[in-house]
Order: C-alpha cells, then sequence, then structure tokens
C-alpha cells in the first residue's frame, strides 16, 4: 500500500499540469462557462418564472368579438415541440422506456453526464450536457422522423386518411407551392433551433434564402439550467458533439447560414416570468415585424402548456391544459388578436386545435 502511494503521486502532477495547462489554454470558454454556472445557481434561488397571477379569462372580452372581422384579427400558430434532450435522457423518465429501465439505469447515467460535463469543461469547448441541453441522440431521431412524416405526406395522396384541413396544415408546413406564407420562429435553446432545422430542412434546403428567427421570449419556462441560453447574444449557434457526426442533415450548415439571430439578446432575466414572455410573443405575433399569417413556432412543453392554460377560455376542458406535446410534436389552432378600448387582448379559438402530428401525453 505505501509502495502504491508514490506511484499515484508520480501520475498525479503530471495529470495536474496537463488539467491546468487545458484550462489556461481554453481560458476564455472557462470564464464563460464558470459564469453560466453562477447565473444557473441565481435562477435557481431567485427566479419566479413559473409565478404570476392568473389573468382573467380571455373569453370574457374576445369571446364576444369572434364574429365582428372588424375588430380582430387572425393568425394560424404551429407549435412544434423540441426532441428529447441530453438533460430529459438523464433526468426524465420519457415514454420510450419503463420505469424499471430508468431507475436501474439512473445513477450510471448520471455519472457519464457529470464526466462528459467536465471534459467539455477541461477542452475548452462551448457545449453542455446540462446547460442549454442540446438533442439527445434519441431526439435527433424524433426530428428526422417529423422531417419523414411531412415529406412523405406531401404532396397529398389520395389515399391518405388525412382530410382537408389536415392536407392545408402540411401544405403549410413544408411551404408547398400555392400555400399561404409562413414563417419560421423558434426559442433561442439549441434543442428547439436543432428540431426545426432537422424537422424543415427539406423546406429550407428547397427555399435557401429563408431563415429561421430566433426569438428569446420563446425561452422555456423553467430555472432548471437546460432552460438557459448557452450561445452569448447575437452569436452563431454551434452545432453539439452529437449533431457534429449526425447524418440527418448538416446542423451546423443550416445555423451559420439560416439561422437569424439577430433577435438573440442573451438569456432571460431573473426578473421575468413567463406570462410577461407569452405576452411580448402575442404582441410579436401581430407586430409589423409578422406579415405572414401563419407561423410556426419551435419551443417547449411547458411553454407550451402554459400558452394554452393562459389563452385558451376557461371553460374549455383540452388535453393541452393538462399535458404536454409529445417531443417532435405539431399541433396548429388559430390565434384571435382583439383590439379593444383596454388596448390588445388575445385568445385561442378553441374550436380550432387540430393535432398535426404526435399529439399530447
Amino acid at each position: 500500500m505505501q509502495a502504491s502511494i508514490p506511484l499515484l503521486t508520480s501520475y498525479a502532477r503530471p495529470a495536474l499540469i496537463v488539467i491546468c495547462g487545458m484550462l489556461l489554454f481554453n481560458l476564455p470558454t472557462l470564464i464563460y462557462k464558470s459564469q453560466m454556472f453562477l447565473r444557473g445557481v441565481a435562477y435557481i434561488l431567485l427566479c419566479n418564472d413559473k409565478s404570476w397571477k392568473k389573468p382573467d379569462d380571455p373569453s370574457l372580452v374576445v369571446g364576444p368579438l369572434l364574429e365582428d372581422s372588424s375588430k380582430i384579427e387572425r393568425k394560424t400558430v404551429y407549435f412544434v415541440r423540441h426532441g428529447e434532450s441530453t438533460w430529459n435522457d438523464t433526468f426524465n423518465k420519457g415514454s420510450h422506456r419503463s420505469w424499471f429501465t430508468f431507475i436501474l439505469g439512473w445513477y450510471p447515467g448520471l455519472i457519464k453526464a457529470v464526466l462528459y460535463e467536465l471534459y467539455l469543461f477541461l477542452a475548452g469547448k462551448l457545449d453542455s450536457w446540462f446547460y442549454d441541453a442540446p438533442l439527445s441522440n434519441l431526439g435527433i431521431r424524433q426530428a428526422e422522423d417529423l422531417s419523414k412524416f411531412l415529406n412523405e405526406q406531401q404532396p397529398p395522396k389520395e389515399q391518405s386518411s388525412f382530410g382537408d384541413r389536415e392536407k392545408f396544415h402540411l401544405s403549410v408546413l413544408t411551404a408547398q407551392p400555392g400555400s399561404p406564407p409562413s414563417k419560421l420562429v423558434c426559442s433561442n435553446l439549441r434543442r428547439a433551433i436543432s428540431t426545426v432545422a432537422a424537422a424543415f430542412q427539406d423546406r429550407l434546403s428547397r427555399r435557401p434564402q429563408e431563415k429561421i428567427l430566433i426569438i428569446p421570449v420563446l425561452q422555456e419556462i423553467s430555472r432548471n439550467p437546460d432552460a438557459l441560453s448557452l450561445t452569448p447574444a447575437h452569436a452563431q449557434i454551434h452545432a453539439s458533439w452529437m449533431e457534429k457526426t449526425s447524418t440527418v442533415c448538416d446542423f451546423q450548415n443550416i445555423f451559420t447560414n439560416q439561422v437569424d439571430m439577430s433577435l438573440h439578446s442573451g438569456n432571460k432575466p431573473i426578473g421575468t416570468n413567463g406570462l410577461k414572455r407569452m405576452n411580448l410573443f402575442c404582441d410579436f405575433l401581430f407586430s409589423p415585424s409578422v406579415t405572414e399569417d401563419y407561423v410556426i413556432v419551435g419551443g417547449h412543453s411547458l411553454w407550451f402548456r402554459s400558452f394554452f392554460q393562459t389563452f385558451l377560455p376557461y371553460t374549455t376542458i383540452h388535453a393541452s391544459q393538462k399535458k404536454k406535446i409529445v417531443n417532435g410534436g405539431v399541433v396548429a389552432f388559430e390565434f384571435v388578436k382583439a383590439n379593444t378600448k383596454y388596448g390588445p387582448r388575445y385568445m385561442i379559438d378553441p374550436k380550432s386545435i387540430d393535432v398535426v402530428y404526435g399529439g399530447f401525453h
């Protein structure tokens, strides 16, 4: 035992020198990720992202005006939930495995995640397993499945089980000739951007001038580190270590050439909350910046569920208010703005909700 101590010491010293050298060589990234760690701690301790006073029932003001086209505006919105992330893979059971499998693999999975996070830190990679968690391998496959669904369903086949309404949704999502103009927007978190990039890769390849517009107010409603953006303000997003080797699509090429980060002002402030960001999104949706009547939104489960809970009439009972859109799922609805003497008021038309792909769980 005593003889082994000098042996361990002889290995420890060069290892320590190598680690110190790596940290010094990657000092800017080290400082940035240390700041991210401190920000994450601050969010866990101080943020109230899920806390707000329940607003009035939107149907009280908007409902009576639905038939008066002179007082309302309508837009069709498509919520696209991101695929499973590395955070989900580590901490959530998911629908793809049993509780027994999840519990049995939890500790080994956590150890793997921590060790990989340490490697990314020492290697100076602006990447993370936990912060702004990217798509897992399963999440990449889910985005690919959505891409296949969209492209196999268009142009619509006569044998398709879809009705005219569903076929119309698909034509908008895939930007088919003759379909009305639509806009791609997305949260500033990597897993959402990657999902939109992979799922709509064919649309983007046919329309090289089209860009996915990043909107920070779509950032997930959560205090967890995975809901913090790793990408600096206005900087270009980088593909994660898994996306760099993926054959699903050329993630980095799409990020570099077809993602607009001009509105990405950084992370959500600690003093904000989900309701404030949802209201800002509503204002943006009907602003002159969005001329299209059809908007495809890449985002997150809690943000989407909170949106349904807030803007559906309170007398409405719908799965969207209690359940999450499945990973890679797509749900469409008409969103209404009423111009009142109290200012703009917003509501989801409860009769307009369509599950295009996946549904709720």
